[in-house]
């Protein structure tokens, strides 16, 4: 036997047993295609729960640096001269504008796209640099004292580590999109420790739709996330509060009542944030001053008010665990609408979530408090009242009453107030539906859609929107080695065959080839040709995805092969979970 006999027979053994341990592997694990998306939903879990903490440590320095102080933020106002609650916040202000300027340069040939609009209304891709740029500028506005919440950011920098995961890998369209929500899901859990209120954030808010093709990955995404974060550091319950308990149903009456009251709020607090933005670009102020402004604005309240800095966490901690006097609060509460009103109206990037929370928990508590003046047993502790409220003012400014339920719980773990949560939540709700239509994220995105500063989805409704391009292929004469090579170098599970000018032929399994893994002399012997499925199910290239859901229901294949009917030439391939993704987008309700 010859030299070159016995290598391509040690070659042919060699493939032969690779082979055999990925069919063994595959006939016990049957990984699926969408058991494979959960596997990137949870690495991108996984990476935003990183970029999250990196954010959060980054800010905390930057608030070192310019207060002197490693307390928290409204603690290390307390303690700077009445100059130093003006000029932190307003050096903040200055030098965010100035990195959102300078900025401009390396983002010019970019879109101002973010993550709601490259889920929504994109195509997946988020733009790294611009969301560089905008979380390097967040960094100034948050850790000076800017009455804007981090989680903004957060949620941006996990959805650009997934968005550039999935361009990595070349994920189709809807796939992109999924694993750009996946990232903005876990940006959610890794700021709240909240993994169930992240999936359904995204769920709710931005994808407008709670099917199990899309939930399934979020929570996978959120919960890895969450469990990062909990494993690296110290993090736990968010908001730790007493036992509430509901001691009569008559109770409930003040619930509605708050319900309502809140419900009517949430669109005024909306509405004033959008008219300060006008406001502020009405002064055709640069950049940098207008931000600086925003500064000096919190600034000059945090004289004698410093618990208007920040997103207001410490303060609804001691909101929730009482008591508080009311005076105190209603001055709070106004200051506070007064501070985040500027922030945001400046254009000082962050987040709008946690300060809602801060607003929910003020209005409840005076709610509770007046109620209890008069009614002593309708609202026996006004901290119930509270966190009630933070539920139902959340659920009523972002249109998610689920999402802002399941928040609240997982942020408390008060299973008791449960019942008035859901109450008081879906009242909010439907009463600020009624009064104003849009939440705040859908009117960005309305905004941003009819401007057309974001290039939308096609409309996936026929195969050749949802076809990948370059299908792995081998031609008729390729022996077993060529073909175990191929099976070993991507993961398929059946080999497109096509003529030398790419006729469309047949397909080629990977359990087509079981019975020659054990036969040197017969592998050596066979060809593609022999082997293929001439009546292998295929799709032409302007068939409806109602012909294609029909085909991937007939047939057991994770993919079909795209075939232009005139020609017989192979077009792509298109993906049963692109399919489903794109159903699921088409039955999607815009987000209200």
């Amino acid at each position: 036997m010859s030299v070159a006999s016995e290598s391509r027979d040690l070659l042919v053994k060699r493939l032969q047993r690779l082979l055999r341990w990925r069919l063994w592997i595959q006939e016990r694990l049957q990984l699926s295609e969408w058991q494979v998306t959960l596997l990137w939903a949870a690495l991108a879990g996984f990476l935003g729960s990183l970029s999250s903490l990196l954010f959060s440590a980054l800010a905390e320095g930057v608030h070192e640096v310019l207060t002197g102080s490693s307390a928290g933020v409204v603690e290390s106002m307390r303690h700077l001269p009445w100059w130093g609650r003006i000029l932190v916040p307003t050096l903040g202000g200055a030098a965010a504008g100035l990195v959102l300027l300078y900025g401009q340069r390396l983002t010019r040939a970019q879109s101002s796209t973010d993550y709601m609009e490259a889920i929504a209304i994109g195509n997946g891709r988020v733009p790294v640099r611009a969301s560089l740029v905008k979380s390097a500028a967040a960094l100034f506005s948050i850790g000076s004292g800017g009455s804007i919440g981090r989680e903004g950011p957060m949620v941006q920098l996990a959805a650009v580590v997934a968005s550039l995961v999935g361009r990595w890998r070349l994920f189709t369209g809807p796939q992109l999109r999924l694993l750009v929500a996946c990232g903005a899901a876990a940006g959610i859990a890794s700021a709240y420790n909240a993994p169930i209120a992240g999936s359904f954030f995204v769920a709710e808010i931005i994808l407008g739709s709670i099917a199990m093709e899309s939930l399934g990955p979020l929570a996978v995404s959120a919960v890895v996330a969450t469990l990062t974060i909990r494993v690296l550091t110290s993090a736990q319950v968010l908001y730790k509060v007493p036992a509430f308990q509901l001691n009569s149903p008559w109770e409930m009456g003040p619930y509605v009542l708050l319900g309502l009251v809140t419900g009517s709020l949430a669109p005024a607090f909306l509405r004033s944030l959008k008219q300060s933005e006008e406001f502020f670009i009405s002064l055709k102020l640069p950049l940098v001053a207008r931000l600086a402004l925003g500064g000096l604005l919190v600034g000059v309240m945090a004289i004698h008010v410093p618990e208007v800095c920040g997103n207001g966490y410490s303060v609804v901690v001691q909101i929730l665990n009482g008591p508080m006097v009311w005076k105190v609060l209603l001055g709070y509460f106004a200051c506070k609408w007064l501070a985040t009103m500027a922030s945001f109206g400046s254009g000082a990037p962050g987040g709008v979530f946690t300060p809602s929370l801060f607003m929910g928990a003020c209005v409840g508590y005076l709610f509770g408090a007046a109620v209890h003046s008069v009614w002593p047993a309708g609202a026996m502790d006004p901290g119930a009242f509270a966190l009630v409220g933070m539920g139902s003012f959340l659920a009523a400014a972002s249109r998610a009453p689920v999402m802002a339920i399941i928040m609240l719980f997982e942020m408390t773990l008060s299973y008791d107030i449960i019942l008035p949560l859901m109450l008081c939540s879906v009242i909010a709700y439907y009463t600020s539906k009624g009064i104003q239509g849009a939440s705040l994220y859908s009117e960005s995105l309305k905004r941003k859609a009819a401007s057309g500063e974001s290039t939308p989805p096609m409309p996936a409704g026929e195969v050749q929107d949802l076809m990948k391009a370059n299908p792995p292929v081998i031609p008729p004469t390729a022996r077993f080695a060529k073909i175990a090579q191929m099976f070993l170098s991507v993961r398929v599970n059946n080999l497109y065959v096509c003529d030398a000018e790419g006729r469309f032929q047949g397909a080629v399994s990977l359990h087509d080839i079981k019975p020659y893994l054990g036969e040197i002399d017969l592998a050596e012997l066979v060809i593609a040709g022999d082997i293929l499925r001439e009546d292998f199910p295929r799709i032409g290239p302007y068939q409806t995805l109602s012909d294609a859901l029909g085909l991937f229901l007939s047939h057991p294949v994770e993919r079909l092969p795209v075939v232009d009917p005139q020609t017989g030439k192979l077009r792509g391939s298109v993906a049963k979970t692109d399919l489903l993704l794109a159903l699921v987008e088409k039955r999607r309700k815009p987000t209200a």
